[in-house]
């Protein structure tokens, strides 16, 4: 095994056999991403990109989380504020990867825990598992083409009820909507995920990533405009009133109210 960060990084990457393994590594925040975060799972993306020797990528949590979504107390200090910024680099990274992403999901899976699961070709979920897409909640908009992605995965009317709603949901709905591949009992979710990871190291390379490409061809230019006019509303959102009084409430630990909005 090579490893390619130390273990004092949050995020933890390492490579064996062909797989460069992603892993978030901040369970006492909830693995909550910061921008630091952001950048380095983008920077290891773009490595498998130029590295031959790595077939497959795999993105896990913790046992008990996958991630709690971004980090809002970062988030509020330094708020992205275009497509430089390390989410959304990440963001252009994962949509735009060339070789298989597999992800290995365990506990809370929120907002873009759930989002970037839209851009991985195998998703193996545990019976905890639980996934929320609360942009609207936080007066914001979705993410990582989430709604063009998730009403063509899921149909029109789930999309919307976990968009509109952005209410928590568990495993067996995000099975039933597609999100999922497989609920893997107890806690042998990470071990699924590598055997597949290494079962699709083992294909051959030139067919794998071509494949992959055929699949994706027709979505991509539309992925990418979706992607990138949902990043100018999200910027604009950020300083909108409803998103200033949903975090507001959040830091202040009560429930926001929007009746004075129109």
């Amino acid at each position: 095994m090579q490893r390619l960060t130390d273990n004092n990084t949050l995020i933890d990457t390492a490579t064996d056999g062909g797989v460069l393994r992603i892993g978030i590594n901040r369970p006492e925040k909830l693995n909550a991403i910061n921008r630091q975060m952001y950048s380095d799972m983008a920077a290891a993306l773009q490595r498998a990109e130029q590295d031959d020797s790595i077939r497959v990528v795999l993105i896990r949590g913790c046992t008990d989380c996958f991630t709690s979504g971004n980090d809002l107390h970062d988030f509020a200090q330094d708020p992205p504020s275009g497509e430089d910024s390390p989410v959304f680099q990440f963001l252009t990274a994962i949509s735009q990867a060339s070789k298989p992403l597999v992800a290995a999901v365990n506990g809370p899976a929120i907002g873009i825990g759930t989002t970037m699961l839209l851009h991985c070709d195998l998703v193996y979920a545990g019976a905890n598992a639980r996934f929320q897409t609360p942009f609207v909640n936080l007066g914001l908009c979705p993410e990582a083409a989430s709604s063009l992605l998730l009403p063509q995965l899921a149909g029109y009317q789930r999309a919307a009820e976990m968009l509109l709603c952005g209410q928590p949901f568990d495993v067996t709905r995000a099975y039933e909507a597609g999100l999922v591949n497989k609920i893997i009992p107890g806690n042998k979710v990470f071990q699924h995920a590598l055997a597949q990871a290494q079962l699709l190291a083992g294909q051959p390379p030139a067919a794998l990533q071509l494949t992959k490409r055929l699949m994706k061809k027709h979505s991509a230019a539309a992925v990418a405009t979706v992607m990138a006019e949902e990043g100018r509303h999200f910027v604009e959102r950020l300083s909108s009133p409803e998103a200033a009084e949903a975090l507001a409430a959040f830091f202040a630990g009560r429930p926001a109210d929007f009746s004075r909005f129109s």
